[in-house]
């Protein structure tokens, strides 16, 4: 299994620098955006900042010791239990409490202003081959639990009530909390405003001693606002899908050119608007909607691109811009018939297209390449993939390796660039092949590629490694079969297939898989499966689920091999 102990380590090194430098007062301004002169002293005086805060998944204790020394930290207690973590990720991943053992843990840290703060640590042990992967990996892309907090100096109700309530009158929002019997002491969560500038969305107010008489009515105020305004920030999601692709429309992202010093140069609405050709007022709005997403910030200077916002430029690396380009296009077109789909078992896209979207996009070149690009897009999930052991050890013997229907070549390309003795072999559709000939060419690895224009009953014979990435998921079950079926004949006895897919939960916990779910069964008819699922289509192929590894953005590596004889029949 693939580790992420280093991903613990560099999150926790920058948890640590973020403490080293700051100081109350410049973070109370950066998390409360306006929050100035008498009033900002006031709560300096009440408030000190303490800590921040991340969650790490150790594989075991001494595996977790040696992340803190990496990052200069010394634990002088053993964890305490964290009750309030505990429940949130019980609530979170519909598991039980019992199950989910968080310690946290404070080293302290001698700040840049002289001033002693801590780290907080909350540890969640997960051993290799864990049912909890799926939690860490989920925790990890999200970072619930990282939070910056606030010690409050005296605990008196009146002024835990006054400090909750600037809180509110600057846009911070009552975010759940709790008691600690543990350590005797009790939690005050806030998400910051949207235009908060910490780097950090979550705040909390720690207070010793037992105040659950006043965290009542936080929690009371959290509970009230958040349904509604949950399920109207969900009902206008279409407004974000289309505001992004409007961005990538009108060419804005690009527009916003770099400098020399940075790379995000802000700009003025009125030059913006010059250079798109756009209404100044009108992209105003769509960038100030677009600045509470994070996908620019706006100073006095103009606007500028976010990391975030940088991915949807044309020349970026790992860009998304075609996939902003597709969701708010064709897909968001076909999304507007999903309840016809869940009604009849019909695919939407075909209702609103009148043919498959493999069809239809080979009809039209410009969508066609449009459609590869946004397959390439989510190339972040392939990171890890060339350091697959298969590929490791296929590497050291020179070996052969087949991508099918591998789009325009990003995958094969990053593993021949990561393992120069392996050959390629990409099968693809005619025109996607000329694709693929293309970028791969420039990327040097012509000499080292061969391509076959075909279907998937041109699977070549006696290859090493075969490589079926995000290809399972479009079809239903008997197709998927006879897709297993030929790789299955053309492999021999000691070649290895990996399958890349989204894989659903077992636990029903959230994952992006759930959400591509949904997709493929409204716009291609396929759909995403379970681990088990996918070992019952292998077995009626002849091949055997060896092992999973997870990638990014909820991926998996499937590894599988054959059985013995491919059976060639036609179970159902």
């Amino acid at each position: 299994m693939i580790t992420t102990l280093s991903g613990d380590t560099s999150r926790l090194r920058a948890t640590v620098d973020f403490v080293k430098e700051q100081d109350t007062a410049t973070l109370l301004r950066l998390l409360l955006p306006g929050l100035d002169g008498p009033e900002l002293r006031a709560l300096a005086e009440r408030c000190g900042f303490s800590h921040a805060a991340l969650l790490v998944f150790p594989p075991d204790d001494a595996a977790l010791d040696a992340t803190l020394a990496d990052c200069g930290l010394v634990a002088d207690a053993p964890p305490r239990p964290s009750v309030i973590v505990r429940e949130r990720l019980a609530v979170r991943h519909k598991r039980s409490a019992a199950e989910l053992d968080v310690g946290i843990l404070r080293p302290a840290v001698v700040c840049r202003d002289g001033a002693r703060r801590w780290v907080e640590v909350f540890t969640l042990t997960v051993p290799p081959a864990s049912d909890l992967d799926t939690v860490a990996a989920y925790e990890r892309e999200r970072q619930h639990e990282a939070h910056v907090a606030f010690e409050v100096e005296t605990p008196d109700p009146l002024v835990l009530r006054g400090l909750c309530a600037a809180f509110g009158r600057y846009g911070a929002v009552p975010d759940g909390g709790g008691y600690n019997p543990h350590e005797n002491g009790t939690v005050f969560y806030f998400t910051a405003p949207a235009d908060a500038k910490a780097g950090y969305r979550r705040v909390e107010l720690y207070v010793p001693g037992d105040h659950r008489d006043v965290l009542s009515a936080h929690l009371d105020e959290h509970r009230a606002r958040q349904p509604a305004e949950t399920l109207l920030r969900l009902l206008t999601g279409a407004w974000t899908t289309q505001a992004l692709a409007a961005f990538v429309r009108l060419d804005v992202a690009d527009a916003m050119d770099g400098n020399a010093m940075d790379g995000k140069r802000a700009v003025g609405v009125a030059e913006l608007a010059r250079d798109v050709g756009a209404s100044a007022p009108n992209l105003a709005t769509l960038l100030r909607y677009l600045a509470m997403l994070g996908v620019v910030s706006e100073d006095r200077d103009g606007f500028r691109l976010t990391d975030t916002g940088t991915l949807l430029r044309a020349d970026a690396e790992g860009s998304m811009r075609a996939l902003a380009l597709m969701y708010g296009g064709p897909f968001y077109e076909s999304f507007a018939g999903l309840d016809h789909t869940v009604r009849t078992g019909q695919v939407a896209f075909e209702q609103r297209f009148g043919e498959n979207h493999f069809d239809h996009f080979a009809r039209d070149p410009e969508l066609a390449e449009l459609f590869d690009r946004s397959m390439a897009a989510g190339s972040r999930m392939f990171d890890p993939l060339p350091a697959h052991p298969v590929l490791t050890a296929a590497a050291a013997e020179g070996a052969t390796v087949v991508d099918i229907a591998g789009g325009n070549g990003e995958l094969l390309g990053r593993i021949l660039s990561a393992h120069p003795r392996l050959h390629g072999v990409l099968l693809e559709r005619p025109h996607t092949v000329e694709t693929a000939r293309r970028l791969l060419g420039a990327a040097g690895h012509t000499e080292r590629c061969a391509f076959r224009a075909g279907d998937f009953a041109d699977v070549p014979a006696g290859a090493d490694v075969y490589v079926l990435s995000r290809v399972l998921h479009d079809w239903d079950d008997d197709r998927c079969r006879e897709i297993l079926r030929h790789c299955a004949r053309a492999m021999t006895d000691t070649a290895d297939l990996l399958v890349v897919e989204r894989v659903l939960p077992a636990d029903g916990s959230a994952s992006l898989a759930t959400a591509w779910d949904l997709h493929m069964m409204c716009n291609v008819g396929g759909r995403e499966r379970r681990a088990d699922h996918y070992a019952r289509l292998f077995a009626d192929a002849g091949l055997t689920l060896v092992d999973r590894t997870p990638l990014p953005l909820d991926g998996s590596v499937l590894h599988v091999r054959r059985t013995g004889p491919a059976d060639t029949g036609s179970k159902v």
